[in-house]
């Protein structure tokens, strides 16, 4: 492997199977036999070992293996594709390997097995603490199975775990949320990261269709919000800090990963419908998985070069989704002109109405969202786009 030149890679492995598909998710991803699992395994494998010409500059900083479910996949398949990064990238020794789990897939032999391959992250699909609302929301597990994944995951020696919990769910109320979010603060020890997304109605899924049918009451906009903010209160009262508009974290264990993606980090994405970001450029393979399985060295779509003001507008929009914002200096360094310049009016603007803010980090000058600018982030995001690219 040649010595690094270029810069630092992250890695995205698209698992798309699951034991059923939940009623509120539009993901690429459903159930399939042992044999597909197998076969796209390898596929996978194929596809690592074919892109890695291109990535011998680069060492590899983080891997995130997502779904679907990535805890449905054998432990020693997951092994595989770790071992395969390893004999084809150059990654890094300390490198953030996370891997998705969700209750009910996981024993103390898968996870045994992943520590073997390095993996040493876990993010946890939890959602609820409640088996009720996690029935509404179609998972396959129970608050008791979850409790039992955590306690095994921690005798296995894994330190760094994420919860993934869901608010705004149809018959949930602001005090079973929070009784949701006290009853994970209380595991012990607590998790190091909890990520606490609203549920997003999704056009095609099952529970769009049950609204849509009269069948399903959805939380109003004003409920949604109080639970954002009790969100925030609650966890920062036990010492996590959000670094994102929906991540929390005890110090120094903010998720790697999703932080490069949010500063433009190089990244690729292997597996069906799996999306890059490389040397400013991006794309994302096919939808197909038998096109997949037959050749997976030729399912690359929709590239797209980025223009000079595409990137400036991600460096914007993705940046200010991280609380401690963007950097004006930083801007400035990537693209050879003042942030003023470009976006001076609408800084101005959302300054004004209260929605940006300039604070020092002791690092420097930073733009960022205020606390009325995160409840409002989308509509701040889209003043963002230019109308012409920069000459």
């Amino acid at each position: 492997m040649k010595e690094l030149t270029k810069g630092v890679l992250e890695l995205y492995l698209h698992i798309p199977f699951c034991v059923k598909k939940c009623l509120y998710c539009d993901f690429l991803s459903g159930p399939a036999d042992r044999t597909v699992m197998a076969a796209y395994v390898e596929a996978l494998k194929a596809e690592l070992e074919g892109r890695a010409e291109g990535c011998a500059d680069f060492k590899v900083t983080s891997v995130f293996l997502g779904g679907g479910t990535p805890s449905l996949l054998e432990g020693e398949r997951i092994l595989e594709l770790l071992e395969t990064i390893k004999k084809y990238y150059c990654l890094d020794p300390c490198a953030e390997i996370t891997i998705e789990a969700n209750p009910g897939t996981v024993n103390r032999q898968k996870l045994a097995c992943w520590r073997r391959a390095g993996i040493n992250r876990l993010s946890i699909g939890l959602q609820s603490a409640f088996d009720e609302e996690l029935a509404v929301l179609g998972r396959i597990h129970t608050w008791q199975q979850f409790l039992q994944t955590y306690e095994d995951a921690l005798s296995e020696g894994f330190d760094n775990i994420n919860i993934d919990l869901m608010s705004a769910l149809p018959g949930q109320t602001p005090e079973s949320w929070r009784a949701s979010l006290e009853k994970v603060l209380s595991l012990k020890p607590p998790p190091c990261h909890i990520s606490a997304y609203s549920l997003i109605l999704e056009e095609g899924t099952q529970l769009y269709r049950l609204w849509e049918e009269g069948k399903l009451e959805l939380l109003d906009e004003d409920a949604d919000r109080l639970m954002y903010w009790e969100t925030g209160r609650i966890l920062e009262q036990a010492g996590y800090g959000r670094y994102e508009i929906s991540n929390y974290a005890l110090a120094g264990r903010e998720c790697r990963h999703n932080c490069g993606y949010w500063s433009r980090r190089d990244y690729l994405g292997f597996g069906i419908g799996a999306a890059s970001l490389f040397q400013n450029v991006r794309f994302q393979n096919g939808r197909s998985l038998q096109a997949y399985l037959e050749h997976p060295l030729n399912c690359r779509q929709e590239e797209h070069a980025l223009s000079l003001g595409e990137q400036m507008e991600e460096f914007m929009f993705l940046g200010l989704r991280k609380t401690e914002g963007i950097s004006p200096q930083g801007f400035q360094e990537c693209f050879g002109q003042p942030l003023e310049e470009i976006y001076g009016q609408v800084i101005k603007k959302n300054l004004t109405d209260g929605l940006l803010e300039y604070r020092e980090n002791g690092e420097g000058e930073m733009l960022a969202l205020t606390d009325r600018g995160l409840d409002l982030s989308n509509y701040v995001f889209a003043q963002f786009l230019l109308d012409e690219d920069p000459a």
